[in-house]
This record gives C-alpha cells, sequence and structure tokens, in this order.
C-alpha cells in the first residue's frame, strides 16, 4: 500500500504530485492494467481448430472467387450486406 503523509506548510498540489509519482514508481499502475488485460493462453487444441477453420474459410473464398460467384472487390469490402452476402457463401 502507499501512503504519502503530508509536510509541514506543504501545499494539496504538491501532496498530490508526490503521491502520483510514488504510485508510478511503485509499477501498481502497470500491474494492474496487466492483470485487468490478461488473456490465458490457449491449449493447442484451440489453437489447432481456430488454425483449420481460418484455412477452411480462406479455401472456400478462394474456391468462390476462381468460380466466379465472389468478385475480387467483395473480399475487401466493409459494408454490412456484402458481408452478410459472403458468410451466407461460405456456408
Amino acid at each position: 500500500m502507499i501512503e504519502v503523509k503530508r509536510k509541514e506548510g506543504e501545499s494539496v498540489e504538491s501532496l498530490l504530485r508526490r503521491f502520483s509519482k510514488k504510485v508510478q514508481q511503485s509499477g501498481l499502475i502497470i500491474r494492474t492494467k496487466k492483470r485487468r488485460f490478461f488473456e490465458p493462453d490457449k491449449t493447442k487444441r484451440e489453437q489447432r481448430s481456430e488454425a483449420l477453420r481460418r484455412l477452411s474459410i480462406r479455401a472456400r473464398k478462394e474456391y468462390l472467387r476462381k468460380t466466379g460467384l465472389l468478385a475480387e472487390e467483395d473480399l475487401k469490402s466493409r459494408n454490412p450486406r456484402v458481408i452478410a452476402m459472403i458468410k451466407r457463401a461460405l456456408r
């Protein structure tokens, strides 16, 4: 726990500045951010299944592009309707 006592005749701003400096030096903020955004490592099984899913989607998109059912511009589009169309085609 970080504690700062007010010195005689010290202003509130100065006290706050000293407290902030102590908090920064302690590394408390960095530790709490690491804990807040912590994501556990994925198991090999999860990694493998995600990789296989990505490969199948990529292969399906390539097939649709080659057969002419999906235009090159559609693959780069951010339009929600186009994205929905691609998702339907990939099923």
